[in-house]
């Protein structure tokens, strides 16, 4: 064979193969992406363990200490961040990169508004100082002037009652600044407690001294905590409009920076534009399953119906195994995303407590699926109200998105895929999970009129959580009006909706947690169209990609998924959504 020849047919097998790379490539986009590591994840696992091992030593929140400590923490980080060769990442490190140093960023940013409120408190404690000199020196166990901090804690009860007065001569103040004020007597109180506790009984001088003076100073923090939190209520913008509700409404501009820290590039207005939109769908929807059970337009009778389906006292957890069974069975058929036997194993359940029901009225999931149900002691009405809003029909809908391929199957992946990874989003959680609900209804999951009722209620829901909490963040809505919006517009059991408002506001989730479901749920969706629809990936590919990412911004995921070339000072710019097309 001639020379030439042979280089030919060589040259011809390695496009050959070449061709076949790139293919496979395609198809399994994360082929050339470490499944553990990236060229930052030695920076990030250092930095979790560094803050671990520093929040667990400075405990005194509101300390100039523990801020100052946190501050340098952070710069130290993004100093050494800056160093790594930005330009010689892969896409799924570039995303680290920016995810992490906009991580330290944010908390910077926190750390010194904190400072510049700290400013503005700071002679309303002006006895802090000793008290935090006092915790350091207890840190390492030196021996305490007990007389001296016996006599500052006496002189305590004066310096409250003066400072107070202070307090209610100054003009009017943004409700955070209470919230700081409040947050730091709670430190002191710590503080305080973390000395008292350490040598009271082992040290018989500390003792003597201290028996008396404590407790009392104790008490007064308490009080003085609390004083602060009444007036951070009577300075809020929202008043209690008699729901009991208040919460606190972060404004237009504080949305908008949130809004682009989690890579988000819409207006408040356009995302209750966009909610409105599928509102809209959902009504027709609505219409059709209302028509197909035999109430006409009449969808709120229709809904009554499926309220109505409720299973027997003690028969909730049987309902919540089937339905969980029937969605596996569907999701395997369906060949729509690996389930590892484990993680279909260790699912378990436990039933939520009353307490737990007055700020969750439905599901919580996970590892554990949390049931929603009546217990024997509460009133008759409440019964029939959680009852009838977890009937099997709205279930339907909200099993697979607690557990698989929900809640349960990312906190699973989550343990086994990329887990220095804490870049925690809403809109990856909650968008998942909500992405799954719509996924399987054009799937064919719902498999009555009744089901399609079931799944439309959350379809709504989801909608309305973005008009209202965007409302009442916008200042234009008061907790009655969004308790109302959902009893009147989704078909909310009254205590259900009361349930999920002060979840909203008063619960500990963030301003754009609740509508964080949809709004995530139709990146994912977007997202699937891109890859899924174009025939560049099977279903089952791009459900397996996403598992094995962790949790982070949906544009991100994209950017890895689509093998974008991100620059170093990246800015959201995907618009996931057409509000100028007519709706689905």
């Amino acid at each position: 064979m001639k020379k030439s020849t042979f280089c030919s047919l060589i040259f011809g097998v390695i496009l050959r193969l070449s061709d076949v790379s790139a293919v496979f490539a395609q198809s399994n986009p994360l082929s050339g992406v470490n499944p553990q590591s990236s060229d930052v994840h030695h920076l990030i696992t250092q930095y979790e363990a560094d803050y671990g091992s520093l929040s667990r030593f400075y405990i005194v929140n509101g300390s100039p200490e523990r801020r100052e400590r946190f501050q340098k923490l952070s710069n130290d980080y993004l100093a050494q961040l800056q160093k790594l060769d930005f330009n010689r990442m892969n896409t799924d490190s570039r995303v680290d990169y920016i995810l992490f140093r906009r991580d330290l960023q944010e908390t910077l940013q926190k750390l010194a508004q904190e400072a510049a409120e700290r400013d503005q408190i700071k002679a309303w404690f002006p006895f802090a100082d000793s008290l935090y000199a006092v915790e350091k020196l207890r840190r390492r166990g030196h021996v305490l002037n007990a007389q001296a901090l016996a006599g500052t804690l006496n002189t305590l009860g004066p310096q409250l009652a003066a400072a107070r007065k202070e307090v209610d001569k100054a003009e009017k103040l943004d409700p955070a600044i209470f919230r700081r004020a409040d947050e730091t007597a709670q430190g002191l109180q710590k503080a305080l407690k973390s000395v008292y506790n350490f040598y009271n009984t082992y040290d018989p001088n500390f003792t003597w001294w201290l028996e008396k003076p404590y407790p009392k100073a104790d008490s007064l923090l308490t009080a003085y905590s609390a004083f602060f939190r009444k007036k951070a209520r009577e300075a809020a913008p929202v008043k209690d409009d008699g729901s009991g509700i208040t919460g606190v409404a972060v404004g237009r501009t504080e949305l908008l920076r949130q809004l682009q820290i989690e890579m988000i590039p819409y207006s408040p207005e356009e995302l209750v534009e966009i909610a409105n939109k599928e509102f809209a769908w959902c009504d027709r929807e609505l219409l059709k399953a209302s028509r197909d059970m035999g109430f006409g337009d009449n969808w709120k009778a229709a809904q009554e119906k499926v309220k109505n389906t409720y299973v027997p006292v003690g028969k909730q957890p049987e309902m919540i195994l089937r339905l969980l069974n029937e969605s596996v069975a569907f999701l395997k058929a369906k060949d729509l995303i690996t389930i590892p036997p484990v993680a279909e194993e260790t699912w378990r359940m436990t039933m939520m407590s009353p307490e737990r029901q007055l700020v969750n009225p439905f599901f919580l999931g996970g590892e554990v699926i949390q049931i929603s149900y009546p217990t024997d002691g509460m009133a008759h009405p409440d019964k029939l109200m959680s009852m009838r809003g977890n009937n099997p029909h709205f279930s339907r809908a909200t099993v697979h998105h607690e557990l698989i391929a929900g809640h349960h199957l990312q906190m699973f992946m989550n343990n086994r895929y990329k887990p220095y990874r804490h870049f925690d989003t809403p809109f990856w959680i909650e968008g998942w999970a909500l992405y799954w609900e719509m996924l399987l209804w054009d799937q064919g999951f719902p498999q009555s009129p009744e089901d399609r009722v079931g799944m439309l209620f959350w379809r709504m829901h989801r909608c309305a959580r973005i008009i209202f909490s965007l409302n009442y963040h916008l200042g234009k809505w008061s907790p009655q009006q969004c308790i109302d919006f959902l009893v009147d517009r989704v078909g909310h059991e009254r205590a259900n909706a009361e349930g999920e408002v002060r979840r909203s506001f008063i619960g500990g989730y963030p301003p754009l947690y609740q509508l964080a479901y949809m709004t995530g749920g139709f990146q994912f969706l977007a997202l699937k169209k891109e890859l899924v629809d174009s025939g560049k990936m099977t279903h089952k590919q791009f459900h397996d990609a996403v598992m094995q990412m962790n949790a982070m911004p949906v544009e991100m995921i994209r950017a890895i998924l689509t093998n974008q070339k991100l620059e170093k000072d990246f800015k959201t710019n995907w618009r996931f959504y057409a509000l100028d097309s007519k709706g689905r």
